[in-house]
């Protein structure tokens, strides 16, 4: 599991400088519409598949730091043993079979969008629509992974505690 979580940590630290790159694009893109009434459709388009890409590559950091959305009231009056099979519970009920579903159903979506070779609908967009649809596999893959990670470590927690 240390390797996956090592993985995800690669991923989390490209997220990390994608968020950087994004910021210097924005204020470019913005300097430039409001300064010099310029713009480029392109590079705004760039701007949301940038967004994307540090999306879906964060989901399984999330997860892995334990920072994703949880209805707190009762887990956290729980024991470490109680907690640890919450989690495996929520993974297996949830988390994977939603990733196991995005998966299931990018497929097709990606490859519909490669064999139309879909551009943006917008004049000087972005062509290669699938190269962006194609994260979805790489962050859902992460999370899967992730999520793997996580039932096993809870599993050891278990054992630990009996």
């Amino acid at each position: 599991m240390k390797a996956i979580d090592t993985l995800i940590e690669i991923f989390a630290k490209l997220a990390a400088s994608l968020i950087v790159v994004l910021s210097f694009l924005v204020v470019y893109d913005s300097i430039n519409r409001y300064f010099f009434a310029g713009g480029s459709i392109a590079l705004q388009e760039l701007e949301w598949h940038i967004f994307d890409i540090i999306f879906l590559l964060g989901l399984s950091y999330t997860l892995k730091s334990d920072k994703h959305v949880r209805v707190d009231i009762f887990y956290s009056n729980y024991s470490q043993k109680t907690k640890a099979i919450v989690d495996i519970f929520s993974q297996l009920l949830f988390i994977l079979p939603f990733t196991l579903l995005i998966l299931y159903v990018s497929f097709g979506y990606i490859e519909l969008s490669y064999t139309q070779n879909e551009i943006s609908p917008d004049p000087g967009g972005l062509a290669y629509r699938w190269m962006i649809k194609s994260m979805m596999i790489i962050g859902f893959v992460l999370l899967g992974l992730q999520s793997i990670s996580e039932i096993f470590k809870n599993i050891k927690k278990i054992r630990v505690e009996n």
